[in-house]
Order: C-alpha cells, then sequence, then structure tokens
C-alpha cells in the first residue's frame, strides 16, 4: 500500500470512528477499553495526539514519563480525556483526519494500524459492530508481527503459522493458527478479544501461552 491509499484509509477510519462517537453515551463515553487501564474517552483521546504532538511536547511528555514509553503513552491521553470534553475530543478527531503527522520513529503505515485496531478496542467492549476493511488489515498486520516494540509478536507467536481465511496472506512458521484478517491483526497487536474466530492445530498452543504473552495492556 503506498502512502496515498494509506493516508486516504486513515482519514476514512478517523471520520468513520468519530461518527461511532458521536452516538456514545456518557456512561459509554467512560466504559473501558480492550486495554486494561484505558477508558473509551482515553483511547479516543489517544487517537488525536499523534497529529498534535510537538517536538517540545513529546520531550516535555518523556521526561514526565521518566523515560517510559507506555507510561508516556497512556498518561498523555489520559490527561487529554480528563481535560476535555466529549465533543471536543471528537471535534479534534475530525479536524486532524486528513493530516499525515506521525510521531518520530514512526512509518505512515503506523497511524493506519493505530486507527484500525484501536478503533475495535472501542467498539468490542461496547457490543458495537464495526469492520475492518481487508486490504488495509493485511497491510496493518504484516506491519505489527514485524515489529518489537510495543507488540512482540514475532517472539510471541514463535512457532505458529498465521493464515488469513479471507485474502492471501500469511506469516510464521509452524503449528497452523488461521481466521479472518481482522481477527489475525487483533492477535498480532495483542488483543484476545477475536479468539472465537480463529482456529487450527496451533489453538491449543496459543491458548496455553495467552496468559503470559497478552493482556491488552497497551497499544500504540
Amino acid at each position: 500500500m503506498d502512502r496515498s491509499a494509506s493516508w486516504a484509509t486513515v482519514e476514512a477510519q478517523r471520520l468513520s470512528l468519530a461518527d461511532l462517537l458521536d452516538d456514545l453515551t456518557a456512561e459509554q463515553w467512560q466504559h473501558p477499553s480492550l486495554c486494561a487501564g484505558w477508558r473509551v474517552c482515553d483511547v479516543a483521546a489517544h487517537l488525536t495526539l499523534g497529529a498534535l504532538i510537538t517536538p517540545l511536547t513529546a520531550m516535555t511528555d518523556f521526561v514526565r514519563a521518566r523515560g517510559n514509553v507506555n507510561r508516556l503513552i497512556h498518561d498523555t491521553a489520559v490527561r487529554r480525556a480528563d481535560s476535555a470534553t466529549q465533543q471536543s475530543v471528537i471535534a479534534d478527531l475530525r479536524r486532524i483526519a486528513a493530516s499525515r503527522k506521525h510521531p518520530p520513529g514512526t512509518s505512515y503505515l503506523d497511524p493506519m494500524a493505530d486507527v484500525l485496531v484501536h478503533g475495535q478496542d472501542i467498539a468490542v467492549p461496547l457490543g458495537l459492530t464495526r469492520a475492518i476493511p481487508v486490504g488495509p488489515a493485511t497491510v496493518a498486520a504484516t506491519r505489527d508481527y514485524g515489529m518489537g516494540f510495543p507488540f512482540f509478536a514475532r517472539r510471541r507467536l514463535a512457532g505458529l503459522r498465521l493464515t488469513a481465511t479471507d485474502t492471501s496472506w500469511s506469516v510464521g512458521t509452524g503449528l497452523s493458527v488461521e481466521g479472518p484478517i481482522s481477527a489475525l491483526l487483533l492477535l498480532i497487536s495483542g488483543r484476545t478479544a477475536a479468539l472465537g474466530a480463529l482456529s487450527g492445530d496451533g489453538m491449543p498452543s496459543l491458548l496455553a501461552r495467552l496468559p503470559a504473552s497478552t493482556g491488552d495492556e497497551e497499544s500504540v
């Protein structure tokens, strides 16, 4: 996927997510997301910050988090969510929808993977259906599988071959885990919410290692 197509997907996903957020009640806005310790409002706020960050604010936040990147990501999102209204966070998401800015040290593909996965972090615990387009999900799964921090998927899922059943895509070697690319993307990014959509002779091995390898703690 080239840059233009990736950014077009980001814009469309941000705008459609803003539409979904518009309809949430105050209780849903504060509901726990798929990420432990993150509310729906925190995830929504996080999705706006990558396009709003400056070198100065990044350095200030890094020092404030004592160099802990996970803490930085979590705390900046929570501070924004706590200091803003639901309407202003949604307005920010729409305002930065077409932005092509991404944090230092990240790829232009990362905002796409970010919004695809975080959209599920918001929708799934609320019982809402939010489709992940197959093409972008395939690119995001490849990107996230090949990363180290924060997912370490290649290490976590060593000995398993992941194969999509709705597109031509597979990674890894070993016992088979099969399912829709959307479910594999969530697995790769540390989520357990779509395990029911997966099958294969590698499932016992996958399930046995989950307590030590996942927890939906943080995902950028």
